[in-house]
């Protein structure tokens, strides 16, 4: 009998602490959206992960500024098969937003 009350008693509880936590994170929530710092803080993670300098890029794929644009695709090609089969998705991802960046640079230096 006492071991039954005590189960009800802590399923009771986490229900009524699980639910205060919901109405809390739920405030939280709109407290944010009113003061416009979800908004920010989704830009700030957007643009952090899709934007990468120039001498950044240069770095991943180990060219210089003055290597051409042959010889940075050749080592994009070589890093990018090199992580698809043994690496890791982080860095090949990295590769291909190096590649992206410097080809955008080299565009513009085009024109």
């Amino acid at each position: 009998m006492a071991a039954r009350l005590l189960a009800n008693l802590l399923v009771l509880g986490s229900g009524v602490v699980a639910r205060s936590f919901l109405q809390a994170y739920r405030q939280a929530l709109a407290n944010a959206s009113k003061s416009g710092v979800a908004q920010e803080a989704a830009q700030n993670i957007r643009r952090a992960t899709k934007i990468m300098a120039e001498p950044e890029a240069r770095q991943v794929l180990g060219v210089t500024e003055h290597s051409s644009w042959e010889e940075i695709l050749k080592r994009y090609d070589n890093l990018f098969e090199r992580n698809m089969k043994s690496g890791s998705f982080y860095l090949q991802s990295k590769v291909h937003r190096a590649k992206e960046c410097l080809e955008a640079a080299y565009k513009k230096n085009a024109h």
